[in-house]
């Protein structure tokens, strides 16, 4: 199929150069959205609409093509292909005359998102954003591609338009199988097999993904760098676990070469999404609120691991990032900031914020200077362009501290000293865009990443940010029929949730339990996960569509199962169910869990790093999983207790009283006794008092 449409593709499309207009500004209906990236074109000369069934009947209706534009907020070359092409007016003008103009937030919009995806991954082999697409009037795409320049764009612009009403037939056909592909391409077979999950093929899967770890700088081999949160924290468990010295290096490699680079913002904590060199030095520069929020929660599981005093700093700058930047007053996350902002020429410039000149840090740091050069690399190997440093690290403080024959406590004053300084300097330049956002599955995400914190550090103040955020969570995104809203903006709950939305919650709620043992979020957990199972079921494979049965269908209707930046809503979805039979015994969550899982298997031992957290639940079905349900007066301090520890194979539950509505809870309490009950898929050894004698009955 694909070379097919390769082949379609070549006999259609040449590029050819035109020339420079200058631009006008004018309105459009983008200035009635609420999307700061949808906002952002609000003024450009292309009558560009938001995604609607109204502009999509009005494609039909006048039978032209449909450009389907799709990017976020904080996307750098999306501003690019903005200025170059969506700001001039001899482009705008072919646009508005030949085609139907759609803008698109992938970041609202997701499922829009993922069709289009895969049609120009079908297509070409590789995809990104800007995502464009043009498409027939129906929707059905006949080209696509990522960044344009804008003599490339206008020449095809051109060709589409002239194929289309010179041989209609010829790109209807090329659509029909283009679409084809696509639905193919989303098929998931119920597997009916009998499966044996066993150790002995983890142990295989793995050592096939070791043959991609990068042994110098960590993470996966290659130019460029994504930190891969989930795909870590299931090495970090298997790790564990299976007791593999060679994966926690790799794992404790990957996390402290990400600490010392320009990934991370030295001076106000926080990642940015990925870095454009292997050693996690120069950053495409927006940051995102999904990455930091499975950071934390990664930094959070590896500190209770092994108590590196590093994680811990950059658990406790991130979330401080977090706080300042991505936080509202009402408890909600935003959702990025935006990789350029004005240069002292007043110009866009990607960096712009996060780099330094040598004079200019020689003319902030007046003490220690050359202490702080050989901290943070100015030098060839912190060198970026120009007259450009990106601040990167090389080294561990208290080899630092030997090698400049100083005490660590005097270099960690020093450190403090020059971030201040810098922090100070950095007020002074002009901020990031803000897109402000808030997207329910997000903060989800950071929702659990402030629980996991607070597993790991004991910060009450960590429990309480992710309490605000719960209740804001139910008091503006669920609704009374019990379904989720995606997006809040302006006050405005809007966007139907995706399976997304309702797996992360799902998620974090059943987190929260674990650490408040407030039941109402495990009552919410399940609720929602029941309301997930009517609405998002595929019943002939026990898969979950992205979109509810309710919403209207796209060309396709996509499951996505591949573990991303984010991992699948299907595989998250797995994973809580397989818990929540735990917690309530319930049959119907186990059988889906499992058939989930044997649906996957192949895929997931074949291409491990694209199915982490897959990975994560077959362990459970290989390695013993445990129920700890703790009941009595001193609960609570059992559990902090428990916290210290890095255990990845139990749930916990637990309550002062003798009336629980958790069936792992009943017929456990006993008036005036603390006991700890460590069971094993409903089957419980003897109760302890004491937690370290609790944990000796965990096995790996």
């Amino acid at each position: 199929m694909k070379q097919l449409i390769f082949n379609l593709l070549l006999s259609l499309f040449l590029f050819i150069s035109c020339s420079k207009n200058k631009v006008a500004t004018i309105g459009n209906e983008l200035s009635l959205e609420t999307s700061p990236y949808l906002l952002q074109h609000a003024k450009n000369p292309v009558n560009w609409k938001a995604w609607s069934e109204k502009t999509l009947n009005t494609a039909l209706k006048e039978n032209k093509l449909i450009i389907v534009s799709i990017g976020y907020s904080a996307c750098h070359w999306c501003h690019v292909m903005e200025e170059e092409s969506f700001e001039n007016d001899s482009i705008a003008k072919i646009m508005n005359e030949n085609f139907i103009n759609i803008k698109v937030d992938r970041e609202e919009r997701p499922d829009v998102d993922n069709i289009y995806m895969n049609a120009v991954q079908l297509m070409t082999g590789k995809g990104g954003w800007p995502l464009n697409c043009i498409t027939l009037p129906n929707g059905k795409p006949i080209f696509g591609g990522t960044y344009f320049t804008k003599n490339q764009w206008k020449k095809i612009l051109n060709d589409i338009s002239k194929l289309y009403k010179e041989n209609p037939k010829k790109a209807i056909e090329f659509a029909n199988k283009l679409t084809d592909g696509i639905q193919q391409s989303g098929l998931i077979k119920l597997n009916e097999d009998k499966v044996n999950f066993n150790d002995i093929d983890i142990k295989n899967s793995i050592k096939k993904w070791q043959k991609d770890f990068d042994l110098s700088y960590g993470g996966a081999k290659g130019e460029i760098k994504f930190p891969s949160p989930n795909s870590l924290e299931f090495l970090l468990r298997y790790s564990h676990q299976f007791e593999d010295e060679s994966v926690m290096n790799h794992v404790t490699n990957t996390l402290t070469k990400m600490a010392y680079g320009g990934i991370y913002d030295h001076i106000n904590g926080g990642f940015s999404r990925y870095s454009t060199d292997k050693k996690w030095h120069i950053p495409h520069f927006e940051k995102m609120l999904y990455d930091n929020a499975q950071l934390v929660s990664l930094y959070s599981k590896a500190y209770q691991k092994n108590k590196n005093e590093l994680y811990k700093t950059i658990i406790k700058e991130t979330l401080n990032f977090v706080k300042n930047e991505l936080t509202a007053e009402n408890g909600a996350f935003f959702s990025s900031l935006d990789a350029d902002s004005k240069n002292i020429k007043n110009e866009l410039e990607e960096g712009a914020y996060y780099y330094w000149s040598e004079n200019e840090l020689k003319s902030l740091i007046t003490k220690n200077y050359a202490l702080f050069k050989d901290y943070y690399s100015i030098n060839e190997f912190g060198f970026w362009e120009k007259d450009r440093y990106v601040l990167i690290r090389n080294t561990s403080n208290e080899e630092f501290s030997k090698k400049h024959n100083i005490s660590l406590e005097t270099l960690l004053t020093n450190v403090k000293n020059w971030k201040t300084t810098l922090r100070k300097a950095r007020k002074n330049k002009n901020k990031p865009n803000l897109d402000d956002k808030v997207l329910t599955s997000w903060n989800g995400l950071m929702l659990k990443g402030y629980v996991d914190a607070y597993k790991a550090l004991k910060d009450e103040s960590y429990l309480n940010v992710a309490l605000k955020n719960a209740n804001f969570i139910l008091d503006n995104q669920l609704q009374k029929d019990g379904s989720l809203y995606r997006n809040y903006k302006n006050n405005k709950s809007s966007i139907n949730a995706y399976s997304e939305d309702y797996a992360i919650v799902i998620e974090s709620f059943m987190s929260l339990y674990e650490v408040t043992f407030d039941e109402k979020w495990l009552k919410h957990a399940k609720s929602l996960m029941d309301f997930t199972i009517v609405n998002f079921l595929n019943k002939d494979n026990n898969m979950f569509y992205f979109t509810s049965h309710k919403d209207n269908v796209l060309i396709s209707k996509s499951i996505k199962v591949v573990d991303e930046v984010i991992a699948s809503p299907n595989s998250i979805l797995a994973n809580t169910l397989f818990k929540l039979d735990l917690y309530y015994t319930d049959s119907n969550y186990k059988e889906i869990a499992y058939q989930m899982l044997k649906n996957l298997k192949n895929d997931a031992l074949e291409t491990p790093s694209g199915y982490s957290n897959w990975l994560q639940l077959m362990v459970n079905y290989t390695r013993p999983y445990f129920e700890i349900a703790i009941s009595g007066n001193d609960v609570n301090t059992i559990k902090n207790e428990l916290l210290d520890y890095y255990i990845p194979n139990i749930i916990i539950a637990g309550s002062e009283k003798e009336n629980s509505n958790i069936p792992l809870l009943e017929n456990k309490f006993i008036e005036g006794e603390t006991f700890i009950y460590v069971c094993n898929l409903g089957t419980c050894k003897l109760p302890q008092k004491n937690t370290k004698e609790a944990i000796k009955l965990i096995s790996k």
